[in-house]
């Protein structure tokens, strides 16, 4: 028998009481009883949940949650392209400046307190001002309000304009960009941009973390922080299946909070958990052979899916002396010779790394830093580096390294990568390159990347949204951070006067041509070292229906049921 946690049990005990009590009384069905589980979706979260304000969505655990309660004006289609929402349709003026949503009719927030007699009141475009300018308001203190500030209008001292987000009347929303900007619609898509209503905002303040009111196919009941999450499902949800049929399919969704990556894995082969998502180290091995396939005690127990992933794996270089102290300034001055950092990419066997470390667990980085699953991604157009040991032998000679003076590193980077570190580490021992590896803890690794103290540093970069604009924008010199996402601190006047164009160039196939020339100048120049394009593993109960993986590894649950 597997043996939990004494916090899990008592979760789960709470749960069964609270499903027996209160659960699922949705169009007028009677309760289910804590036996039928059929129309509970299960999922574990191991990384904290922090908020359940959309305007606090900066990562996996408070996306997940916040997608099934609320929506925004537009979605991610199965392609990734941007489709209609809560905005029935759209339109963009002629210059690319001026974006006009038209909303849909009788679509209302999930009934509240907040509202008179509890019942939740139609949403208007007024609503969406208010959320994007709650986004942008210091108040509010979001990490969010990136997705508008330097892309809507401003006014002559720089600010955001009070005229850049306009409800001409209750169903027409006008947004004015201070420029056009391409990737404008899919940053429209993201959670940070979802509806809100002031009503909720207002009585609740900050406590509204803990009580949202969204338009989304689920409706918040109970949270006991750190054991469950409960949520069910909104009886009067804007959006019909093809049949037209009501949806969601489920009554409820339940979220536990299991931290132990192989404590989950063993709960998910109990039946108590519908769903995972990323295999990790801890628990690859045991799912998993090395050639990637299922291991043969697993077939047919449950479903693996694989897709591609917005994630780019990666090693980062600070080419920026300022912060960098003692033996982190030394490595820096190294590192800021593109002979060295060229070399230490050619020392890798990045095919060899995802076969034997990763399980075939993802695609080697021999492209550039745009992962594959976005339409700019060429391994011909932008050629990477592959595994050439005598040539990083070379280099590493010309830039004045070799047996007489040994090139010596240390590498910044967190437990989860320990394997792929020490794996690296040989291929640089192979061409006569020391390095220590140097594990931190995650928010330790995450402020000395910020702020410039790490030298050579391990990193991902998931996409916000799905455009290489966001990935190329980590080499942008106006970025850089901790402010903005260019963590190496990469300058280039080139680079920077390519992205300017990409971003305003409104033909397709120009800009893709645009983001090539810019990853293949990133490529040349090396302030990263693309490890790998991840891809995500779903394991999924052979019950479940209408759970799909997609690149942005987004759960969206309104179209799933159990059978």
């Amino acid at each position: 028998m597997f043996l939990h946690d004494l916090r899990l049990r008592s979760g789960l005990v709470w749960l069964k009481l609270a499903l027996g009590a209160v659960l699922l009384a949705a169009c007028g069905q009677p309760p289910l009883s804590a036996a039928d589980e059929r129309r509970v979706f299960r999922y574990n979260q191991p990384e904290a949940l922090t908020s359940l304000d959309p305007a606090f969505t900066r990562n996996q655990a408070n996306i997940w949650a916040v997608s099934q309660l609320y929506n925004g004006l537009l979605e991610l289609d199965s392609t990734l392209q941007p489709a209609p929402a809560l905005a029935r349709r759209y339109s963009i003026s002629p210059d690319g400046k001026t974006y006009t949503f038209w909303l849909r009719p009788r679509v209302r927030f999930q009934d509240n307190e907040v509202f008179a007699d509890g019942k939740g009141r139609s949403v208007q475009a007024a609503d969406f001002v208010y959320s994007f300018k709650r986004l942008l308001d210091a108040k509010t203190a979001s990490p969010g309000g990136w997705i508008f500030r330097g892309k809507v209008l401003e006014d002559s001292k720089g600010n955001i304009s009070d005229t850049c987000f306009v409800a001409a009347n209750d169903s027409t929303l006008r947004i004015h960009l201070k420029e056009p900007f391409i990737p404008f619609l899919s940053i429209l898509t993201m959670p940070y941009a979802f509806v809100v209503p002031h009503e909720a905002v207002e009585k609740y303040g900050k406590d509204f973390r803990e009580h949202p009111v969204g338009t989304g196919p689920f409706q918040f009941k109970l949270w006991d922080t750190g054991n469950v999450l409960l949520l069910h499902r909104n009886p009067s949800y804007w959006r019909r299946d093809a049949q037209s049929r009501a949806l969601p399919y489920l009554d409820a969704i339940q979220i536990s909070f299991i931290a132990d990556r192989k404590t989950e894995f063993l709960t998910f082969l109990q039946g108590k958990l519908d769903f995972l998502s990323g295999i990790r180290e801890g628990s690859r091995d045991l799912v998993m052979n090395t050639d990637g396939t299922v291991r043969a005690d697993f077939k047919g127990r449950f479903t693996v899916q694989k897709a591609p992933y917005l994630n780019t794996e990666y090693l980062g270089f600070q080419l920026d002396s300022t912060n960098l102290t003692g033996e982190q300034a030394a490595q820096g001055r190294a590192l800021r010779d593109r002979r060295v950092r060229q070399a230490l990419n050619y020392a890798l066997n990045k095919p060899e790394l995802t076969a034997y470390v990763l399980n075939h667990v993802g695609l080697p980085g021999t492209s550039g830093f745009v992962p594959a699953a976005l339409p700019s991604f060429s391994l011909t157009k932008v050629p990477g580096y592959t595994y050439q040991p005598q040539r990083a032998r070379q280099l590493l000679a010309s830039a004045g390294y070799g047996q007489g003076r040994p090139l010596r590193l240390r590498l910044s980077t967190v437990a989860e990568r320990k394997a792929v570190a020490e794996y690296l580490q040989k291929n640089w021992a192979d061409v006569g390159v020391q390095v220590q590896i140097d594990i931190n803890q995650a928010a330790t690794q995450q402020e000395l990347v910020d702020n410039g103290r790490a030298a050579f540093f391990s990193k991902s970069w998931l996409g916000d949204y799905p455009d290489a604009e966001n990935y190329l924008s980590l080499f942008y010199s106006p970025n850089f951070s901790p402010g903005g996402p260019d963590k190496t601190h990469f300058k280039s006047a080139a680079y920077d006067a390519l992205y300017n164009q990409a971003r305003r160039e409104q033909d397709a196939a120009r800009r893709t041509a645009l983001y090539q020339e810019m990853d293949r100048l990133i490529v040349t120049e090396s302030p990263v070292i693309s490890l790998y394009y991840d891809e995500v593993i779903r394991l999924t109960q052979n019950n479940v229906r209408g759970l799909t993986p997609n690149p942005m590894n987004q759960l969206l649950l309104e179209r799933v049921r159990k059978l």
